[in-house]
């Protein structure tokens, strides 16, 4: 996909703070294969009981998870963190449902006992997007009801989707990182749990009937996407292996 950026504007954005220190944690068991479904679909979700599951992801994705930044903030280390992929299956020992935030410290433990992984972070100045509302406001309404919260990216024939339920808008900044390769942050003011499905072109040809992703952002959404400069804090990864056999 190409995305083609006209202005650049002088606003600063800040990065993330970094995450407080937290005591590490480890899940009771844990199964890391290598993916051998293929395709485009990935999942990465917690549920009841303690239990982590992810299937057709990188190492790269895990990562963006266990340290709560885009996968566009997570830079170095060998090629095939971004390309082999893995199925995962690991529970901690709670009755619980981990939040995102929760389940942070247990991937983070994981991924340093099966990948060898040592990262460090640092800040870094570059491009970034803003993601704003729009001039006539969002387009999406607050979740209300019961339902688990959820977000998947699906691309079949030259076009792509987001469909969530109950996700923050927030969330929708890091899988759009990952969409135009660069840090998106989330500038709207909007806090709540959203349900939205926005769709755009891939390939993005002249005479295309589907909009850019900039595009669907605001037709759809009510949202824009808009070129600035800033600081955001980067995971940089110093080692990692493939992943120890079970």
């Amino acid at each position: 996909m190409v995305l083609l950026l006209s202005t650049i504007a002088p606003v600063l954005i800040h990065g993330q703070p970094t995450a407080p220190r937290v005591a590490p944690r480890s899940f009771e068991v844990a199964s890391v294969k290598p993916n051998q479904t293929g395709g485009e679909s990935r999942r990465a979700t917690t549920s009841p009981v303690g239990t982590f599951t992810a299937t057709n992801v990188t190492l790269k994705l895990l990562i963006s998870r266990a340290y709560g930044v885009a996968e566009a903030q997570v830079e170095g280390g060998p090629g095939w963190i971004d390309t082999e992929r893995y199925d995962i299956a690991a529970k901690a020992d709670t009755p619980l449902e981990m939040s995102r935030e929760e389940v942070r410290p247990y991937l983070q433990a994981l991924l340093a006992d099966r990948f060898q992984l040592t990262v460090h972070r640092k800040p870094k100045e570059g491009a970034v997007l803003s993601l704003v509302v729009a001039k006539n406001g969002p387009r999406f309404k607050e979740h209300s009801g019961p339902g688990r919260a959820g977000i998947s990216v699906s691309s079949d024939s030259g076009i792509a989707a987001i469909t969530a339920t109950k996700i923050s808008v927030a969330r929708l900044a890091e899988y759009l990182s990952s969409q135009a390769e660069r840090p998106v942050v989330d500038n709207t003011g909007l806090k709540g749990e959203y349900d939205f499905r926005v769709e755009w072109a891939t390939d993005e040809k002249p005479g295309s009937l589907r909009p850019s992703i900039f595009t669907a952002l605001e037709e759809q959404l009510g949202l824009k996407l808009n070129a600035t400069k800033g600081t955001v804090e980067m995971i940089v990864v110093d080692r990692a292996e493939r992943a120890s056999a079970n």
